[in-house]
């Protein structure tokens, strides 16, 4: 961004932070930068207020793009400084990030800082071939690193009773006016906006029989109905407590299981509703042990390529000030 007073480490992390994921891409973050580093805010006109009232999700979405910006200055060759939450009395001051040391890049950072650009929501149907052992559990591990947990539900039992909490909470946001209202207005038709999802990105409707249900960006009556994998992977990521601070730590854990997928050529899609719905979230609790606060449901595979969302850039969301003073 040039004339903007930032350093070219700090360009190249508010250009990630923009590409973290968010739900229906709502994009609830900006930024300020006061020379030596930026703060990181979550934007309240930007957080979903019938499906995430709480703000959750869009921290989750915080601490992506916070992820995102310490791939790409560790890629840039210098480390990062992060202080979450740093002022109490400003709880929509997320984050501070800045550049520090210097940092020799290993091969892994620049891999993770390329799978930022490159990774994307898959919403179509992946195909059958297996996620490998050592993929699941290289994802597992991407998500420890961040002191979160990654259970992947591999016996049929679990799997199955997943399922059911995402068609369960599928009907009961498809009877809430409010909820499709609010999907309406994060539906977009062309690719004239930089934010909500693409109706072409939204991926078409499964066939009878499909045991997961996606969430559907557009009228049933106007999709093309398709067979989906038959043996899904999917994983719940959770926390072991549901702050505000534990929300932003698992965010950061999400797209570092995101980036490690997409690095290994795996794609991934949220299966969002059981966690957004209290009743279902609490079933899905109980499912991964009783002990973790599930955050996200996700689903992997081997997918063909998928249109990408629109992105505001990072000269639109950010502004010079005095945030961190």
């Amino acid at each position: 961004m040039p004339g903007s007073g930032l350093s070219g480490p700090l360009t190249a992390a508010l250009e990630a932070a923009v590409r973290a994921p968010s739900p229906h891409n709502t994009q609830p973050w900006s930024f300020e930068f006061d020379g030596d580093r930026i703060a990181v805010f979550l934007d309240p006109r930007r957080v979903l207020g019938v499906v995430d009232p709480d703000g959750r999700e869009a921290r989750l979405s915080c601490g992506a793009a916070v992820l995102n910006m310490r791939v790409a200055l560790r890629a840039a060759g210098r480390r990062s400084v992060v202080h979450l939450l740093p002022d109490h009395e400003r709880p929509e001051l997320v984050a501070l990030v800045g550049a520090g040391g210097v940092h020799h890049p290993a091969p892994a950072d620049e891999v993770l800082a390329r799978a930022v650009f490159r990774r994307r929501s898959n919403r179509r149907p992946f195909t059958d071939q297996p996620v490998p052992v050592r993929v699941r559990e290289s994802l597992v591990r991407a998500a420890r690193v961040e002191g979160a947990e990654l259970f992947v539900l591999e016996e049929p039992a679990r799997l199955d009773e997943a399922a059911r909490l995402l068609r369960r909470a599928e009907h009961v946001q498809s009877q809430d006016p409010a909820f499709r209202e609010e999907l309406r207005r994060w539906t977009v038709e062309g690719r004239d906006r930089e934010d909500g999802v693409p109706v072409l990105a939204g991926g078409p409707r499964p066939a009878v029989g499909s045991l997961l249900s996606l969430r559907q960006y557009a009228d049933e009556d106007t999709r093309a109905e398709r067979p989906y994998e038959q043996q899904p992977l999917v994983a719940v990521l959770a926390s072991y407590t549901d702050t505000a601070l534990a929300h932003l730590r698992t965010g950061q854990a999400m797209q570092r299981v995101l980036l490690t997928a997409a690095s290994q050529g795996i794609s991934a899609s949220f299966l969002s509703q059981p966690v957004e719905v209290p009743a279902t979230r609490t079933a899905l609790r109980a499912l991964v042990g009783g002990r973790a606060h599930p955050q996200a449901m996700l689903r992997f595979g081997y997918g063909f390529p998928s249109p990408g969302t629109g992105r505001r850039p990072a000269e639109a969301v950010v502004r010079r000030g005095g945030a961190s003073r």
